[in-house]
Order: C-alpha cells, then sequence, then structure tokens
C-alpha cells in the first residue's frame, strides 16, 4: 500500500510481496515523479531497500517506528527469557507485560515492581533502559515534527 503521509492520500495498491512485481509496477509511474520522492516510510520486510532504491533513485529510506519497536521489544523478551532463572525468583506476576510495556504509563504499584525486576539483572536493566531511550527519543522526534507542521 502506497499513500501520501502527509496528506493520508492512498496513491496505490500493489497485491505482490515480490521485489521484480513491485519494480515493475511503480517504474510505470513518471520518471519526474519518482525523482520528487525524497522519503520513504517502510517495514522492515528486506525486499523494499532495492524497490526503493531502484524505483525512487532519491529517496532517504526510513524505517517505521512501530516496526523497529516491536523488534526491540521482541528482543528484550528474549533477554528476558535468558533471565528467567533470576526473576523467577522474584514471585512477580506478569514480568513480561512490564518490561514490555511503555514506562511512563505505570501506576505506581506496577514501577515499584519493576524496579525490582530491573535490579535482578543488569543485563535485562540495560536492556530495558535503551528500549525506552529509543521509545522516548521517537515521541520527541514525532513532537518535533508536528510543531513544523503547525
Amino acid at each position: 500500500m502506497i499513500c501520501d503521509l502527509e496528506t493520508a492520500n492512498l496513491i496505490e495498491v500493489i497485491d505482490s510481496h515480490q521485489q521484480d512485481k513491485i519494480i515493475e509496477i511503480l517504474m510505470e509511474w513518471p520518471l519526474e515523479v519518482r525523482e520528487a520522492i525524497t522519503e520513504v516510510s517502510v517495514d522492515m520486510w528486506g525486499g523494499f531497500t532495492k524497490v526503493i532504491q531502484t524505483v525512487f533513485p532519491n529517496a532517504r529510506i526510513v524505517y517505521d517506528r512501530f516496526h523497529v519497536m516491536k523488534i526491540l521489544n521482541e528482543e528484550l523478551n528474549k533477554i528476558r527469557k535468558q533471565c528467567n532463572s533470576v526473576l523467577k525468583d522474584l514471585k512477580i506476576k506478569r514480568i513480561r507485560s512490564l518490561i514490555l510495556k511503555n514506562g511512563q504509563i505505570l501506576m505506581t504499584k506496577k514501577k515499584s515492581y519493576l524496579e525490582i525486576i530491573l535490579k535482578s539483572s543488569e543485563r535485562l536493566s540495560n536492556a530495558y533502559q535503551l528500549k525506552e531511550i529509543f521509545r522516548k527519543s521517537m515521541k520527541q522526534i514525532k513532537n518535533l515534527k508536528w510543531l513544523k507542521l503547525n
């Protein structure tokens, strides 16, 4: 699905996940239109890089933050599982949901549980902090872009 993010207009829907087919369809667009595109936001499917480089020569690739955040959370969860031997002694329920949630929206009681969890494993704590730094950075960037538009 291709849309203009500034106007939210749908431009094209391509019913394929094959690089060559996507390239073939997009190459039908006039060259001046394709050259005018300077930024493309995509999920992290590896095939999109070749498509964009081939079809939109002046475009910068931007991976959408939701897919990046999903990958960060998956990796954080792997680390949590690797730390299970330490975490199981804590007798805290729903450890997974505590570390994967946005730390700023946790209630006081849950924040105290999260602190206990993170103190039990330096590795898990470091991974959690990196995830939160990324999440906060993306929120700041989003807010700055919104301010520029208004």
